[in-house]
């Protein structure tokens, strides 16, 4: 019961603070900070605390898959991967907020660490039930550090960005039953979340530094993802080691796409922006979120179509170069 109460008393005071500080409820971000930026931490550390879900892999609702189903499944390439990084994940968030000396901090960053953990346990549950082929992950060899962070972080807004896309048109064709796609629903949703933590945790950081100048924030946000593409794209070179090409992690796992046939890049970006959209808008206006990705691909979606009669006439041309 006590517990109860300071808990309330606690919720008030953050409302007080967030007030007091004078934030503009349709002006999110750090604008509306003040030195003292005390309320945009306790928005957004609340805000991820108090969405959290409690609940165990294994209980969720699985359902009975046919074979055409599993075998579906099974010819996704990335469960392997996908597990190994989620396992890496868990294991350098939680390593991380140990190292968080602001315990409000500390409390958020470790529940998204026990939620990719999560993660990692809801894979292995899908892959164990349906007797999918996996590799069971290697002890996790990563570093905990701001800088592991923020590149995962970074990594994170982009895969989940094409991941919404890509269950988005999944859902739209009915690749899987409904019940396999609620259960996925789970971890988007999940997803959602730690991408809006992360994007307003690292402009709180910047603050605390100094670095909230804008030019200086757009070089960096620049490097973030420049940091996290290179990180992905090198997954699909061959390996050093035996030649073989690596598969890529998450949803940019070479063959994601093969399920797809006939969808266009058009097609596809307006899946991501729509899903994008769904996922991200029920989170306090206040607060930031993810927005290079789905600027871009506005910027792409405007470009206009190229004509086909263009491509022939520019291969009946070419001999002329």
């Amino acid at each position: 019961m006590n517990d109860k109460c300071s808990k309330a008393r606690d919720e008030k005071r953050y409302e007080r603070c967030i007030g007091k500080e004078g934030f503009a409820r349709y002006a999110p971000g750090v604008c509306g900070m003040t030195d003292a930026s005390e309320a945009y931490k306790a928005l957004f550390c609340r805000t991820f605390i108090d969405t959290h879900r409690d609940f165990e892999p294994a209980d969720l609702p699985w359902p009975n898959l046919d074979a055409k189903t599993i075998d579906r499944l099974s010819s996704i390439p990335f469960w392997t991967v996908a597990l190994a990084s989620e396992s890496n994940a868990g294991y350098m968030v939680s390593a991380f907020a140990e190292t968080l000396g602001d315990p409000l901090l500390r409390e958020a960053m470790a529940l998204q660490g026990k939620e990719e953990t999560r993660h990692a346990r809801l894979l292995y549950e899908m892959l164990r039930r349906y007797g999918i082929p996996f590799e069971p992950p290697k002890a996790a060899q990563v570093k905990a550090s701001s800088r592991a962070f923020i590149d995962f972080g970074y990594e994170e807004c982009i895969d989940s960005f094409f991941g919404f896309g890509i269950f988005g048109l999944a859902r739209r064709i009915q690749l899987f039953v409904p019940e396999l796609t609620d259960i996925f629903e789970v971890v988007l949703l999940e997803e959602a979340r730690h991408v809006t933590f992360f994007v307003n945790w690292i402009a709180y950081d910047r603050r605390l530094r100094g670095r909230a100048w804008a030019p200086l924030e757009a070089a960096s946000t620049a490097l973030g993802y420049a940091r996290a593409l290179r990180r992905i794209v090198t997954t699909f070179a061959p390996s050093a080691r035996n030649g073989q090409k690596v598969r890529g992690t998450g949803f940019a796992a070479e063959g994601t796409f093969a399920v797809f046939d006939g969808v266009t890049w058009r097609t596809f970006l307006q899946a991501c922006l729509t899903e994008n959209e769904r996922y991200l808008r029920g989170f306090d206006p206040r607060l930031l979120t993810p927005r290079v990705l789905p600027v871009m691909a506005r910027m792409a979606l405007s470009l206009p179509s190229r004509p086909r009669f263009r491509r022939s006439a520019t291969r009946s041309a070419s001999p002329r170069a």
